[in-house]
């Protein structure tokens, strides 16, 4: 049985039972949404946004605002997919994407960096995990190799990393990784968080229009390039289907509020146009890198997240302190949000610094470190 075939008979088993899940928006005097003290509609909430006087407070699927219709409409059209459905972050997007696709007779690669709600997710997924090396494909393979060996026939193998690293800044061989995912009929799931906005002609991400229907789903934030709050995951409208009725993240959550929906299709009018940005961010980088390189100091990735590892968890706080102290928000990363004895810098740099701030920012660290 295929994956998508999975889905079909998951969702026809829904629909026999009566339990299909569709989403309405909603029509009449609200009786419906949990705004007990009509707040939601009222002027009182300061904004001058049409959109303020539709705010719901509710499970999508109780009380569905047609704003975010359109907005997972622009997405998926950015993307090349079929579908989007929005979430009300990355870490509930991650965390829902996997315990629903995923069951227990499934096998999952897992990279050994990926994101909390990754490893959180494929936890509830109740799948058997193999961890493999960051970014090493032959660890990956041979993992692979043994789980294709011993499949069975109702079990699906997943792979499951991100695209840009955000603790580490490096790019995962995508091309490579979906070669490898085919050669044993595995499904690539990519999380997008961190090149959302920042990577392909217009900002969608590394994960080429090519390879759409090799891969079945992608995780992508608002809260990072885009500045705006919640996350969406990309594919097809079957995908979609299936998470709007399995998807415990999705059924059982309020939905975020309709003004918000707002803010995502302004952002997402500036972000699939500016090609400018764009550029100045990666030319930043590639400038403070340099900079960095001039002083010999060490940096890991290759983009934008610029990573400084000290090692130890007391020199980078002290580090730290001395940046923020000369006017640079620069914050030390220590375990467990990193692995033991990798504390380091993180320098998260921006189309909109300048080259002297950049320059000095680099000098500084150089002083410290």
């Amino acid at each position: 049985m295929t994956l998508p075939e999975r889905w079909t008979e998951t969702l026809q088993e829904w629909r026999r039972k009566g339990r299909y899940r569709e989403l309405t928006p909603g029509r009449g005097i609200d009786f419906a949404s949990n705004d007990y003290l009509g707040y939601a509609r009222s002027e009182r909430r300061g904004s001058s946004s049409p959109l303020a006087a539709h705010s719901g407070m509710a499970s999508r699927l109780v009380h569905d605002e047609p704003v975010w219709e359109q907005v997972e409409a622009k997405l998926a059209t950015w993307h090349g997919t079929e579908a989007a459905l929005i979430f009300p972050s990355g870490y509930v997007a991650n965390e829902g994407l996997l315990s629903t696709l995923m069951e227990p007779q499934d096998w999952v690669a897992s990279d050994q960096l990926n994101h909390a709600s990754i490893i959180d997710g494929l936890r509830l997924s109740k799948a058997e995990r193999f961890i493999f090396r960051h970014q090493d494909l032959n660890h990956l393979e041979d993992g692979l190799r043994t789980a294709a060996r011993n499949s069975a026939a109702n079990r699906q193998l997943f792979i499951v990393t991100e695209s840009l690293f955000g603790m580490d800044g490096d790019r995962t061989p995508l091309a490579e990784m979906l070669d490898l995912a085919g050669r044993y009929k595995a499904h690539l799931i990519v999380d997008e968080a961190h090149a959302t906005g920042c990577f392909g002609a217009n900002g969608c991400g590394r994960v080429e229009p090519a390879w759409r229907e090799r891969i079945p789903a992608t995780v992508h934030t608002g809260g990072k390039a885009l500045a705006v709050p919640g996350a969406y995951v990309c594919g097809s409208q079957l995908l979609r289907d299936l998470l709007v009725n399995r998807c415990r993240h999705f059924i059982f959550t309020t939905a975020m509020a309709a003004a918000i929906g707002g803010w995502w299709l302004e952002m997402l009018e500036h972000v699939t146009g500016d090609e400018v940005k764009r550029a100045a961010l990666h030319r930043n980088a590639n400038l403070f890198r340099a900079e960095l390189s001039r002083h010999r100091i060490e940096a890991g990735g290759n983009d934008y997240i610029v990573p400084i590892i000290l090692g130890d968890d007391a020199r980078t706080m002290q580090a730290a302190r001395k940046l923020q102290a000369k006017g640079l928000d620069i914050r030390g990363i220590r375990p467990p949000s990193v692995p033991a004895g990798t504390a380091r810098l993180r320098v998260s740099i921006h189309a909109v610094h300048d080259e002297s701030t950049l320059r000095f920012a680099a000098a500084e660290i150089a002083r410290v470190v």
